[in-house]
């Protein structure tokens, strides 16, 4: 496997890189609550610290190189507390906005510069370190979540430190002005007539549109071939049901029928879109402006709660500090599920640090770790023993919705690497520029690419 990485390096291949909010194919676990479990979790976090303290003596340093760039300063601060309670320093190394971060870890092994941790965000990132990794089977942590990550042999080595979810987001403030109530978004019509309705109450309601969606190929490609496509693969399905990934892998086969009332929809956001930002917006833009109260919906998922409180919290506390929500993408009737996962995890790679780093990993899954995580990252703990509540603006919503059971997971990141920036991103572009006419051009269009896409 060795050759085979460095193999892939010298050639210049590269994998498409897991951007913030990116998912998996696994299940996640909830945010529960258990007294005994915290218990137990306590004593492992002091039983880490100290074998952290003696697993690093020689090494010096760890260094972990994290995915979702909107953290940075809160996992620089969850460094600096390890390092106050156990002596062990870990390097945070951020990498967000367009990095291929695979290509970019491959090249640090090239480099012989490898992290002791990284990201992985599914299936075919983790396929690059086959046999490199270490197997975390035996943590402690591994009991207390449903969301670790494991090899085809059931082996552990992926460690998840977050939940989220994807829906259509919506400023519930401004649905309520409007009167319209999110909890009966469950069929195309229903939500063609809320934006009827919000659309006749723009300027009433300070709107500059209805819907943020934006369909820039070349940075957004994540959002729209990923994201968006992927509830065309999942919404309203059971949790293990892979009726449309598995289609869409055997040979790049489209559901007709169920993806023509897809596109039905995606033509709504389209229409109903800020006109300015369609095709050329950015993802900061298309946040700040949902956080500033100028679009009722948004196209994006649950981890917007972050830069909405951070980035974005002036605009946002200037608008209220409305309350958020997520209905389903409801393309067809009966649609009530949003999709929830662990977006990606950390890898240990399996050298020299690797038992600190596992140390680390467990102190992160106990209270202290739990605690800077939860309340200043804003992440939703996957882990059952944690008794902290993200102050995220989502983190109620994805409860509510794991509760009632009405969630659906999320499979595109089983789909053929690089299908979504290679192929589908420019297809969603050209819908949304007028290039496609229509949903049913849009339809053949996609059906098309992703049979050209599984050929090559």
């Amino acid at each position: 496997m060795k050759k085979k990485v460095v193999s892939v390096v010298l050639c210049g291949m590269m994998t498409a890189s897991l951007l913030a909010g990116c998912g998996s194919a696994t299940a996640t676990g909830d945010a529960a609550t258990s007294t005994s479990k915290a218990a137990d979790t306590a004593a492992t976090d002091a039983a880490a610290s100290t074998a952290a303290s003696t697993s690093t003596a020689a090494s010096g340093s760890l260094r972990l190189v994290n995915g979702k760039i909107e953290v940075d300063e809160q996992l620089k601060a969850l460094a600096a507390a390890y390092k106050e309670e156990t002596g062990v320093d870990v390097q945070i190394e951020s990498m967000g906005g367009g990095i291929d971060i695979q290509s970019t870890i491959k090249g640090y092994y090239q480099a012989d510069n490898m992290p002791d941790i990284f990201v992985c965000g599914g299936d075919s990132d983790f396929a690059n370190w086959d046999g490199l990794l270490a197997d975390m089977s035996d943590q402690a942590w591994t009991s207390d979540t449903d969301a670790a990550y494991k090899s085809s042999d059931g082996k552990v080595i992926g460690f998840p430190y977050t939940t989220e979810a994807i829906g259509l987001a919506y400023n519930a403030d401004i649905l309520d002005k409007a009167g319209i109530d999110p909890s009966t978004l469950t069929s195309p019509d229903a939500i063609q007539s809320a934006f009827e309705t919000l659309d006749s109450k723009k300027a009433d309601l300070g709107l500059t549109a209805v819907i943020g969606y934006c369909a820039e190929a070349t940075n957004l490609y994540w959002s729209t071939g990923n994201h968006l496509f992927g509830t065309y693969l999942d919404a309203g399905l059971d949790r293990d049901d892979t009726t449309y990934i598995d289609k869409l892998n055997d040979a790049g086969q489209i559901d007709e029928s169920r993806f023509s009332d897809y596109a039905n929809m995606i033509a709504l956001f389209n229409q109903y879109s800020d006109p300015d930002l369609l095709v050329s917006g950015t993802y900061d833009q298309q946040i700040l402006n949902f956080a500033s109260g100028k679009y009722a919906f948004v196209t994006q998922g649950s981890w917007i709660g972050t830069t909405m409180t951070a980035d974005d919290a002036d605009q946002y506390a200037a608008a209220g500090n409305f309350k958020v929500g997520m209905a389903p993408y409801a393309f067809q009737d009966g649609i009530d599920t949003i999709q929830t996962n662990s977006p990606s995890w950390w890898a240990v790679y399996d050298g020299p640090n690797k038992d600190a780093a596992e140390a680390f990993l467990q102190w992160c899954a106990g209270d202290s770790g739990q605690k800077i995580l939860v309340e200043d990252a804003g992440f939703i703990s996957p882990f059952k023993s944690c008794t902290y509540v993200a102050s995220d603006p989502f983190a109620e919503t994805i409860a509510s919705y794991t509760a009632a059971g009405k969630t659906s997971s999320w499979h595109w990141l089983q789909m053929k690497d690089g299908l979504a920036q290679n192929a589908l991103g420019v297809v969603y572009q050209d819908f949304a520029s007028g290039n496609i006419a229509d949903a049913a051009t849009f339809t053949s269009t996609v059906e098309q690419v992703c049979k050209q896409y599984y050929a090559q």
